[in-house]
């Protein structure tokens, strides 16, 4: 068991794991926020787009610390993880993270704690699975520290071939109360939620469930919701004219985040969404309809796409802009743990950057397209987006 001189425990900040703080450092009562290693148990959690610089931070640290990694990245990688860090959190970290600090706290057997991982004797020890949480049962955040976005779900039961998502909830989709989502309702201005489908709140995930969603609206009603946008977003074929009044009554969002990801239908079909083109055009058009503008998720450069592809996606994008809908655009990037971690992006046509930089200057596109940027390390992460 290593040794270390203050029982200080520091969760390491930076700007994209503040969900996971929040919902993770009431758990542990005495614990602390960082924004460098200091002495003690260092807690990060991150996803791929930081892993290379958190790893160098951490092998490059001169402090007397233990170091534990949670999040996407390590529990997909965690034998790369363990190259730099001593403790893996893999999967939910609500119940391993707290017994783990617990147990390394008071000198204990690291071996008993379920859903980690971690080396001994250069072998790589695997401690099992946890079973998936209960979402009522922990803090959305504490009102006291940080105030964050209620998530209202985890888990989707989509296999999508870039996503993580369902790696790392699970396959079945858990739903908070709207009890519990109503008491943390009431600490925030504007009430925004993390889902990775809002408008399938309270379904399995493939059936919506307008009931629930009117009951969660109603419930909160008098706050400034936000609902069916950043930092969640809707499946197209979720998006119905019922759905679309409630949120006219209810909420004071005027766009929906949409994740289309190709306008091809062989492409949508290659890389598993379980919607069609028309679905998405269906669904932009209804949102128009309702007085809500559509902000619809593409990736460029997936593997197998072919120029002739994208240009299906271009054609599709300029229609959408063209009816007053926007876009928010990637290059693709491999995650671990996902069916194309081992892919190669496909390379872009030259249509793509110039068609997608006019209209980011028309403010009718933002996100990240170029495939230079994803050299240069600079795209930003899906995991956990739909």
């Amino acid at each position: 068991m290593e040794i270390i001189k203050t029982n200080s425990i520091n969760f390491r900040y930076f700007k994209k794991n503040i969900q996971s703080i929040a919902v993770l450092l009431p758990l542990i009562p005495g614990s602390d926020i960082a924004e460098e290693p200091c002495d003690g148990i260092m807690i990060y959690s991150f996803s791929s787009p930081q892993a290379q610089s958190i790893f160098r931070e951490v092998k490059h640290s001169k402090t007397n610390s233990i170091f534990i990694a949670g999040g996407p990245h390590p529990s997909a990688r965690p034998d790369e993880t363990l190259q730099y860090f001593d403790y893996v959190v893999i999967g939910e970290g609500e119940e391993t993270l707290p017994e783990l600090a617990d147990v390394l706290k008071n000198g204990g057997d690291v071996s008993s704690v379920k859903g980690i991982a971690f080396k001994k004797k250069d072998k790589i020890v695997f401690t099992g699975k946890r079973d998936d949480i209960d979402l009522d049962r922990y803090p959305a955040f504490d009102p006291d520290i940080i105030h964050s976005t209620i998530e209202i779900t985890r888990g989707c039961p989509f296999n999508c071939a870039y996503c993580s998502t369902p790696q790392l909830f699970g396959h079945t989709m858990r739903h908070r109360s709207i009890d519990i989502i109503s008491k943390y309702a009431k600490f925030l201005g504007d009430v925004r939620f993390t889902s990775p489908n809002a408008f399938a709140y309270g379904s399995d995930g493939i059936h919506p469930r307008i009931e629930k969603i009117e009951a969660l609206l109603h419930a909160l009603s008098g706050s400034r919701i936000f609902f069916g946008t950043f930092p969640s977003e809707v499946r197209p074929e979720f998006i119905n004219d019922r759905i679309l009044e409630l949120l006219s009554d209810y909420c004071a969002n005027t766009t929906i985040n949409m994740g289309g990801q190709s306008g091809s239908r062989r492409v949508l079909g290659m890389i598993n969404r379980g919607h069609t083109v028309e679905d998405i055009i269906t669904g932009a058009e209804k949102c128009l309809q309702h007085g809500f503008t559509p902000v619809v998720d593409f990736i460029f450069g997936l593997p197998g796409e072919t120029e002739d592809e994208q240009k299906e996606t271009l054609d599709l994008i300029k229609w959408l802009t063209g009816k007053g809908g926007k876009v928010h655009s990637h290059y693709f990037m491999p995650l671990p743990g996902t069916a194309l971690e081992n892919s190669m992006p496909a390379p872009l046509s030259k249509d793509v950057e110039r068609t997608i930089g006019k209209l980011a200057l028309h403010g009718k596109a933002t996100g990240v397209w170029s495939e230079g940027n994803f050299r240069r390390g600079q795209v930003s992460g899906r995991e956990g987006r739909k």
